[in-house]
């Protein structure tokens, strides 16, 4: 069974992968699951602010010729950098279709069987929204009222679009200004389960079901 190496932008995507997504694919015999953070300079990892950061380091763990290993990305769509050929997909309105431009673009680029790209809409706490369970158990009341009339409304929470004031994670800290992405994101997570997620959000599943299907190619 092949690795899987996954590029993450952040702390929280990197513990998402270590102890959320690494025991999901534990039960599809997929044990070794590892996050690369981005690196934005030789000393400092984590953010992307450019996407000549994260090419470098697929292209890094690409340079073994191996073939037991897959390389893949989870990086928001909400503020992401400017990725190549951006006449493909600059002017597409539907942010589905032009994520999913914007992924054929970067493979292109790449051009490495071991390596596919995802970009996930519209950001990493998208998929909090997949049910109410974890902001009822961490949140106050009223709180959790509140985010439950959002879940409510968006049957796919990846389609909870990424304005600047709109995005889920902004659309959280306006309900609940404590909210901070690296103490609540894995817990809610943890709390919903990765299989509420997966049937909430089709992009998602459809990634992680690829990676399955990868590795046992």
């Amino acid at each position: 069974m092949k690795r899987v190496l996954i590029v993450v932008e952040g702390k929280t995507e990197q513990e998402f992968v270590e102890s959320i997504l690494a025991l999901y694919f534990s039960t599809f015999y997929i044990y070794d699951v590892r996050p690369v953070l981005i690196h934005t300079n030789r000393t400092h990892r984590g953010g992307f602010v450019n996407y000549e950061h994260l090419k470098n380091d697929v292209q890094r763990l690409l340079r073994s010729k191996k073939n037991d290993f897959i390389v893949t990305t989870f990086v928001d769509f909400f503020r992401i950098p400017e990725v190549p050929e951006k006449e493909k997909w600059q002017n597409i309105i539907d942010d589905t279709k032009k994520v999913q431009e914007m992924q054929k673009c970067i493979d292109a680029d790449i051009k490495d069987r071991r390596f596919f790209s995802y970009i996930q809409l519209h950001e990493f706490e998208a998929l909090l929204f997949s049910g109410n369970d974890g902001f009822e158990k961490y949140f106050p009341e009223e709180t959790s009222t509140r985010l439950k009339s959002i879940v409510n409304n968006y049957n796919n929470p990846e389609d909870i679009n990424g304005g600047s004031n709109t995005a889920p994670s902004k659309r959280l800290l306006q309900i609940y200004p404590e909210y901070d992405k690296v103490i609540y994101g894995n817990t809610i997570v943890l709390e919903l389960g990765l299989d509420t997620i997966m049937q909430r959000c089709p992009r998602f599943k459809n990634w992680i079901e690829k990676i399955i299907q990868q590795c046992e190619e």
